[in-house]
């Protein structure tokens, strides 16, 4: 996969290593000398220039790439670029940095973001997961698809606890796609099951109901003081 990154700041020389441990390509674009820290991370291309211009992402070869990562300080920036990324190279997936939570509303397809990533939201949302056992709390949501993801810890006295996966009826366009248990993830299979203390993660499809989930669960439904974490 090849991807490009603009802002190389703490943020995105983490993402390129990240990225370039795991075997993909990487570009680098910032246009301040001072972030040209290429010996940190030196197996990625860098670019010094201004990624909110064309020139540059052409330079990029943006129009080949199959991820734009918007990494920089600066919403403006952020949200010109995944536009860009967008319509005038066409590029099939873009994710975007929020610096400022207020400015998320602005973070969606409109603009070009496909995916929005807001820092203080999460580390809110996880926060609150933390002392909130029982509780359904959305942790992440898809501009494109409308998908969610969502994690609740499932209290010792839940009616699930000691059931097998595949007895559970789950709700429709929901699916349980990993266990966290004793800080070690996998993924369930029907024969799994689930213990108090398990930290469930879910993904739900446009049709999927939190409300019928909340229920299965029983924890309180969303919306009564359960919290509520990023929209990106």
């Amino acid at each position: 996969m090849r991807v490009v990154i603009a802002g190389a700041g703490s943020v995105g020389r983490s993402i390129a290593l990240e990225l370039l441990a795991n075997g993909h390509e990487v570009t680098l674009i910032d246009r301040q000398p001072s972030a040209m820290r290429v010996a940190q991370v030196a197996d990625a291309d860098w670019l010094l220039a201004d990624a909110c211009e064309l020139p540059t992402l052409t330079q990029a070869r943006t129009d080949e790439c199959d991820v734009v990562v918007a990494a920089t300080g600066d919403d403006k920036a952020n949200l010109v670029i995944s536009l860009l990324a967008k319509t005038e190279y066409g590029v099939p997936r873009t994710v975007a940095r929020v610096n400022n939570p207020k400015n998320e509303w602005m973070f969606d397809e409109a603009w070009g973001v496909d995916v929005a990533v807001s820092t203080p939201r999460i580390m809110t949302a996880m926060i609150e997961e933390a002392v909130s056992v029982g509780d359904l709390v959305r942790i992440f949501t898809f501009h494109q698809s409308g998908a969610d993801i969502l994690e609740l810890t499932l209290p010792d006295d839940s009616p699930l606890a000691g059931r097998l996966v595949g007895q559970v009826d789950w709700p429709s366009d929901t699916v349980l796609a990993c266990i966290v248990r004793d800080d070690r993830p996998f993924s369930p299979s029907t024969d799994d099951t689930l213990e108090g203390g398990d930290e469930l993660l879910f993904v739900t499809g446009r049709d999927g109901s939190e409300q019928e989930l909340a229920e299965l669960l029983s924890t309180r439904a969303p919306g009564a003081s359960s919290p509520t974490a990023p929209t990106p």
